[in-house]
Order: C-alpha cells, then sequence, then structure tokens
C-alpha cells in the first residue's frame, strides 16, 4: 500500500511540474509573440519616418488607415490631408531623430510613444521641435496600419 501511495505522489508530482513547464512554456511564447509584435511595430514606425522625410506620400497612403486622424500644433485632420500636405511640401518632415520608444499592445492595437526632435520645415521655414509624438496601429488582414498621429509638444 505504501509502495502505491509513493507512486501516486510521484506522478502526481511529476504531472503538476510538466505542466508548470508547459504554462511557463506557453508565457515564455506569449512574450516573444509580444515582443515580435513590438519590435516590428518600432520598425514599421521608423520606416514610416523615413517615407516622411523622403516625401514618399504613395508608401504613406498605404500605410494609413482610411479613417486615420492626425494632430499637429496647428491642427488635426484626416489621411487625405496629410498625404496632400506630406506630397506638397507643406509640412517636410527632414529628420527625426529618436530618443525614445515604447509599445504597448492591447489586443489588436498597438500605442507606440517616440520621444523624437523633429527637424522639419513647415511654411518654407526650418524648425526643430522636441516632441512626444503618439502613434496608434491597428492590425487589420493586410497588415498593420496607422489610425493616429498626434504630436505634443515638450521642452521650451
Amino acid at each position: 500500500m505504501k509502495l502505491n501511495v509513493n507512486k501516486t505522489i510521484t506522478r502526481t508530482l511529476t504531472c503538476l511540474i510538466l505542466a508548470a513547464g508547459l504554462m511557463l512554456g506557453s508565457q515564455g511564447a506569449f512574450a516573444q509573440a509580444e515582443n515580435s509584435a513590438e519590435q516590428k511595430i518600432i520598425a514599421l514606425s521608423k520606416t514610416k519616418w523615413q517615407w516622411m522625410a523622403d516625401k514618399n506620400a504613395d508608401s504613406l497612403a498605404a500605410l494609413f488607415d482610411e479613417k486615420a486622424v492626425f494632430v499637429h500644433m496647428g491642427g488635426s485632420w484626416g489621411k487625405q490631408q496629410e498625404v496632400n500636405i506630406i506630397k506638397s511640401g507643406g509640412i517636410h518632415y527632414k529628420k527625426a531623430d529618436i530618443h525614445k520608444v515604447s509599445v504597448n499592445i492591447i489586443g489588436s492595437t498597438a500605442i507606440l510613444l517616440n520621444r523624437i526632435t523633429l527637424l522639419a520645415v513647415v511654411g518654407g521655414r526650418e524648425v526643430t521641435n522636441e516632441f512626444e509624438v503618439t502613434e496608434v496601429y491597428v492590425q487589420q488582414k493586410e497588415g498593420w496600419k496607422l489610425g493616429s498621429l498626434s504630436f505634443t509638444k515638450v521642452g521650451g
């Protein structure tokens, strides 16, 4: 009888250890998947800044969701106006120096915060400003789409 109890305890402990290992392994896989998604969003954001510097309006138009909103110091508007402003050079995002990046993924939505120094030409004048930029991406069938881009001026 004592031998059967010991075997039962050993089997139970073995099952618990295996189950715990599987749970920890799946959590690790989830964390890796989430980190992978975060890295994709960070890379997509960097690519977006380069497209803005290059005035690559077609690639930006493909990235921006049809319902996307853009919030600037001078107002807010939708996708088509943002694409037209970039295409025409009304705002030329010459260079974004990225100092800090964080990403939070909530379901199929990614919220990226950038602390940047932006060198831009606005209305023919070159200006440099520090911004906290909020980018909201939504995962869709065709991939991640930018749903919102908001600039908050920081510093002096």
